[in-house]
């Protein structure tokens, strides 16, 4: 009999890509993928360790889901990823109903740890740790079974950072900045679209240095052109996009071409230039008002993301000002904002000054009550206009169906509402007519 196991994910778009790897190696060795973790002989937890409330919910879930091994199937219980890179000695201590700790690049070894442990279990409870080695390259032939809906998937193709900003610790969960080859990347996309994919979502933890490191130069653009040429694929959208490396050569290819969709995400963070400074981030306001103004003139109606951070070490009522006033003035059409959270290990944690909490969340809230107002201002375009939606789900019992543009990413951005007495199939590209807008969202009928 095959033993079921069952995944936790948590955390970002990474974390979801290593989970879809971990389970098609289990997959490949003949495990069943249980979705109920009560049923399930082996529960992995993928944990997020970035910043205090992700950890705070990795440990509260792992802590939830060991119940299932107190009091259910539960053999062998594995937490993975970032938080167990970060903190396995402590966890180790404080968790010892866990069988093992894999870390960031050690999870490619995840079937043999858990036979390893299996293989032990009626001789002794033995534990494993698997951590470090964090620059280690991934494996190019790991099969991945995806956790997101079939027509559209990550493509990670680069992993770890050498940003060094002040307030990150991802450079020791994951390590130095290493780019995936481009016929790799190419290959899998090949793959995925083959298999349904009609949407790419290019990521890394920094999207804009692809091939640097391997080729010597910036080949983002010229990796877009490839992907480009995939028959069957429809969209191509770009993640985690860095200021400092948006290059006309970039804009150019998302302006010209036909598959990258007009978006971009690119994480900000802040508009003073003294904070940016401190952050440790190699940008400036002005040249980010150069990079928003450029890419609105070379790239006809693109929506912009960014992510923005609040209360950082130091931050004053001016510099906080600076950042009301920059948001105002260049109005983006999606913003998420993160109040400050003290990483130890980080240089940020060691500086003076550090924001009262209290402060970082008033300043959090009154910049997302500015936002809601641009982003309803920006949404009133769309009104009259026939757009592309790509239909997600049905809302039951209603005639009418959540679907997405192309101008909003899956989970972090807003959706279509689409009245319709038709059938529609998830995964299908309709063309709608928006007649309405709210805060965040739009409203279409087919």
């Amino acid at each position: 009999m095959n033993l079921k196991i069952y995944f936790e994910t948590l955390g970002c778009a990474k974390n979801q890509v290593d989970s879809e790897m971990m389970i098609g190696i289990m997959s490949k060795n003949n495990y069943n993928i249980e979705l109920d973790p009560s049923k399930a002989d082996i529960i992995v937890v993928n944990t997020c360790g970035f910043i205090g409330d992700a950890k705070e919910e990795s440990i509260n879930t792992i802590i939830e889901l060991l119940e299932h091994k107190k009091n259910g199937i539960c053999k062998v219980f594995v937490a993975a990823g970032c938080l167990v890179e970060r903190y396995a000695d402590e966890l180790e201590k404080e968790l010892p109903e866990v069988d093992a700790f894999i870390g960031t690049t050690k999870f490619v070894n995840i079937y043999y740890i858990i036979d390893e442990i299996l293989s032990n279990k009626e001789i002794n409870s033995k534990r494993i740790t698997a951590t470090g080695d964090i620059d280690d390259d991934i494996d190019e032939n790991i099969p991945r079974i995806l956790l997101s809906p079939n027509y559209y998937a990550f493509l990670k193709v680069s992993e770890g950072c050498d940003n060094l900003c002040t307030y990150c610790i991802i450079p020791k969960l994951r390590g130095k900045y290493r780019s995936r080859k481009m016929e790799d990347i190419v290959l899998e996309a090949k793959d995925l679209v083959s298999g349904g994919v009609k949407e790419l979502i290019i990521i890394a933890q920094d999207t804009t240095r692809y091939g640097i490191d391997l080729y010597g130069k910036y080949k983002l653009s010229a990796l877009l052109k490839e992907l480009n040429k995939i028959e069957g694929l429809k969209w191509i959208r770009l993640q985690y996009c860095y200021p400092d490396v948006i290059d006309d050569e970039l804009i150019d290819a998302i302006a010209t071409l036909d598959k990258v969709v007009k978006y971009i995400d690119i994480p900000i963070q802040h508009a003073s230039n003294s904070v940016l400074k401190r952050m440790n981030r190699n940008t400036s306001k002005e040249q980010l008002y150069s990079v928003i103004n450029k890419l609105r003139e070379k790239v006809s109606d693109i929506v912009i993301r960014t992510t923005l951070l609040v209360g950082f070490p130091g931050e004053t009522d001016e510099e906080f000002n600076e950042l009301k006033e920059f948001i105002s003035d260049v109005k983006l059409d999606k913003v998420g904002v993160f109040a400050y959270s003290l990483e130890e290990d980080t240089a940020a944690a060691k500086m003076k000054n550090q924001v009262d909490e209290e402060i970082r969340e008033n300043r959090k809230n009154e910049l997302l009550a500015i936002q809601v107002q641009i982003s309803s201002d920006n949404l009133n375009k769309f009104f009259g206009r026939e757009i592309e939606v790509i239909v997600e789900e049905k809302v039951p019992k209603e005639n009418v169906y959540l679907c997405r543009s192309s101008y909003d990413a899956p989970e972090v951005d807003g959706i279509v509402y689409v009245n319709t007495e038709k059938e529609l199939e998830t995964g299908e590209f309709i063309s709608v007519k928006i007649i309405d807008s709210m805060e965040y969202d739009l409203i279409g009928e087919f």
